[in-house]
């Protein structure tokens, strides 16, 4: 009787979930999102950060950033529409769980448009929301890859009030376009609610004491309605969006 055969590496379980394939684990994250984003031709998104804890029932006072989120994703996705017939079109992405993330990719499915979310496998168990589109739907193990792919193709960054994660993606964020490490140059960043931001962080401490540059605090801009967001966005977005055009090879 002939000897089984081992397994394959490449459909060795163990070992793929083993450490030593920690690498091989990590490259898979980069390689088959880049894949099916490429395949799909998205090259544009508006990204959304905010709580996953801030739910849609209007009984509960945090639930009006919910309902805005939901809203200005919603108008940004009838732009995108206008857009799309100079092959400028941009995509809702989110973190693919619920609260905010959900709101956003709910606002773009109402307007009749693809939204991706970016969701990430926690012990108590995001799941992904109901708005994404299944063909972009995506999960990861590893936080760093996810936040790589938050940012690959952003040309926007909305943030709405959130804990640790939120203010985690913020500041990297702000210090990657500081430290001139995006390359698409100072892509819009956006806080909505500005009283709450200005409660919870006293930005202009940073500059008085003198730990970042005066200019610094023009990386972000607050905005107090989806209207006015939409005022803010619409010639940076198009802006950014015409120069990493220009730029590619």
């Amino acid at each position: 009787m002939a000897r089984p055969k081992p397994p394959l590496a490449f459909e060795n379980n163990d070992f793929l979930k083993s450490r030593d394939a920690r690498i091989l684990r990590i490259i898979s994250e980069y390689i088959e999102p880049e894949k099916r984003l490429k395949k799909l031709n998205i090259k544009n998104t508006v990204v959304f950060f905010g709580s996953a804890r801030i739910k849609d029932d209007k009984n509960d006072p945090m639930s009006k950033y919910y309902w805005a989120a939901e809203e200005f994703a919603f108008q940004l996705g009838n732009w995108s529409k206008e857009l799309r017939k100079k092959s400028d079109e941009f995509y809702i992405c989110t973190g693919g769980g619920p609260g905010i993330m959900e709101a956003a990719n709910r606002g773009a499915k109402r307007a009749g448009e693809p939204t991706i979310g970016f969701n990430i496998s926690l012990p108590f168990e995001q799941h992904p929301n109901e708005y994404i589109s299944e063909s972009l739907n995506f999960e990861f193990h590893y936080f760093y890859m996810r936040k790589l792919w938050f940012l690959y193709h952003a040309k926007s960054l909305v943030v709405f009030p959130g804990g640790f994660g939120t203010l985690d993606e913020l500041f990297e964020t702000l210090t990657l376009i500081q430290t001139t490490k995006i390359e698409k140059g100072n892509i819009p960043v956006l806080l909505y609610d500005e009283k709450w931001w200005k409660k919870l962080i006293n930005f202009q401490q940073f500059v008085d004491d003198g730990l970042i540059a005066a200019e610094d605090m023009s990386l972000f801009s607050f905005f107090n309605s989806p209207e006015e967001g939409m005022a803010i966005l619409k010639p940076r977005l198009e802006n950014v969006i015409e120069t990493v055009k220009r730029n590619v090879v």
